[in-house]
């Protein structure tokens, strides 16, 4: 089959959203993103009171990428991301108790308290992590999507990273190997253009980063992430190439932190008024508030009500961290090495 070129424009960034999206979806798309809206806020607050530890990335701001990719995915679908994570991993179907516990560093937690934000994973939920080495879950990705070619199966791998780690040598060279080989991976920039705190425009002069991926005879297009139903559209567009046997697909993924790159991160390299007016108009979760009000679809109580459900499971998650005790000594010498099978 012969490849499309990859895009040569930013004309699809502004592609309209599909507006026939049932009740039902739409509700769900609100219900994921408010849940890792709250799950993040509630993981700030306890980061300021020390209960964890370390290096807290908050999505705040960013959910309608994950939640718009993963109601484009099917059962067997995997996917890996950086440490800003705790998204993906709700997003994924992961519970927001065993994600709170490891925060926390508790037994509870999905690696067992001994991995915290950076290092847990789910096989059940096709989740690999995580991982605090900048751009080094690109290659990896195209690893997973490797094991399902040879498998044949018609599974994708969601490899996420951001405008940071998209100067990362590493990435360039796992485009050429993905391409040569028509693996099925869909590499997913979150671009929330200041990376650790420098922006776009004073770190690259090539700053249409799916574009870049043309030399390699691979497509793209850029998207506005604060939108969920244009990422879910687009998320659609590169599964079924991936799924049809045609290779790597890139999605440039515009979009917005609301808060600093880490916990400890102040933000001085951005201004109040901007952050405040990305807010204001872009924010993705009251986009699709809007929709479901003005359509129709939900009254504001309805709306009140689904947020005080997901604070009631978010509050529960910190609760069962708090509850849940710290991992023995002993559990140092476990889950080092695999066991082979008999």
């Amino acid at each position: 089959m012969a490849r499309k070129p990859a895009a040569a424009s930013q004309a699809d960034a502004t592609s309209p959203a599909p507006t026939n999206i049932p009740r039902d979806e739409l509700l769900k798309l609100y219900r994921d993103m408010l849940l890792i809206r709250r799950f993040e806020e509630k993981a700030g607050q306890l980061y300021g009171m020390g209960l964890i530890g370390g290096f807290c990335h908050l999505y705040i701001g960013q959910e309608a990428v994950v939640v718009g990719l993963e109601a484009a995915a099917k059962e067997g679908d995997k996917r890996i991301t950086s440490y800003r994570d705790h998204g993906h991993m709700l997003a994924a179907g992961m519970e927001a108790r065993g994600v709170m516990a490891e925060l926390t560093g508790r037994i509870g937690g999905y690696s067992k308290g001994k991995g915290g934000s950076m290092h847990m994973f789910s096989r059940e939920k096709h989740f690999y992590g995580g991982h605090g080495i900048v751009g080094a879950q690109v290659p990896l990705g195209a690893g997973l999507a490797f094991a399902d070619k040879y498998l044949g199966n018609d599974n994708v791998t969601f490899t996420y990273f951001g405008d940071g780690a998209a100067n990362q040598g590493q990435v360039y060279e796992t485009y050429n190997m993905a391409e040569l080989w028509s693996l099925p991976v869909v590499f997913v920039i979150e671009n929330n253009q200041y990376a650790m705190g420098t922006s776009v425009k004073r770190s690259t002069k090539s700053t249409t980063f799916y574009g870049r991926g043309e030399a390699f005879g691979i497509p793209g297009e850029q998207v506005d992430g604060m939108d969920v139903l244009a990422v879910k559209a687009a998320g659609e567009k590169a599964v079924a190439h991936c799924r049809a046997g045609n290779g790597p697909y890139i999605l440039e993924m515009m979009t917005y932190r609301y808060r600093g790159h880490s916990m400890s991160d102040p933000a001085k390299y951005r201004t109040r008024e901007e952050v405040q007016k990305m807010r204001d108009e872009k924010d993705a979760i009251e986009h699709v508030r809007q929709i479901l009000v003005s359509g129709g679809h939900a009254s504001d109580d309805d709306l009140k009500a689904i947020d005080k459900d997901i604070k009631d499971i978010v509050n529960d998650s910190a609760d069962f961290a708090r509850e849940s005790p710290e991992p023995p000594p002993e559990e140092l010498w476990t889950d080092i090495y695999a066991e082979a099978n008999a």
